[in-house]
């Protein structure tokens, strides 16, 4: 996968006799779909830049017709595929409102312990994430995305500062 390509959706099924597809969003702005003309398709490790030549909305998902993928049989060769835009082209968010893909390996830094590691996934909760971190001192440390924990996220210098709750890690301990 091209690191400047974010997944918006995924490629479920072929629909009708014409080359259509069914796409599930993998996306909060599922709207973004029918301004789209080009989309790369990526599928075992392999991308596609395809023209997109109509979209709708389809039960849970929307329905894609691609140009040059005119018959089922075509159509079945994209199924499970990624569905991807480059970063530049994602939907800006409110400020303090980051995408995961622009917080996984930001290097974080507490008020008081200094250097932890990087965010090495995120989890999502329900309640709120929590980023998980890889820390080469503490091992893997668990913060929870509360405002009272995360104090600053500056993704152009790939920081973020943190204050961690009494309990989340043992000092005493390190690895």
């Amino acid at each position: 996968m091209d690191d400047n390509q974010v997944s918006i959706g995924k490629v479920v099924g072929t629909y009708g006799i014409h080359g259509w597809v069914k796409v599930f969003p993998l996306t909060d702005f599922p709207e973004r779909f029918k301004l789209l003309k080009k989309v790369t398709l990526q599928c075992s490790g392999v991308g596609q830049l395809l023209e997109v030549e109509a979209c709708r909305p389809y039960q849970q998902g929307y329905l894609f017709k691609f140009r040059g993928i005119d018959s089922p049989e075509e159509a079945r060769l994209l199924n499970h595929a990624l569905m991807q835009i480059d970063e530049d082209q994602v939907y800006p968010l409110p400020e303090g409102v980051y995408y995961h893909f622009q917080l996984q390996g930001l290097e974080v830094y507490d008020e008081r312990l200094g250097y932890l590691g990087k965010v090495s996934e995120i989890l999502q909760t329900g309640a709120n994430d929590v980023y998980v971190i890889d820390s080469p001192r503490y091992g893997e440390i668990l913060i929870p995305a509360i405002k009272e924990t995360i104090l600053h996220v500056d993704v152009n210098s790939g920081r973020m500062q943190v204050l961690l709750l009494p309990g989340l890690i043992d000092e005493d301990r390190p690895r």
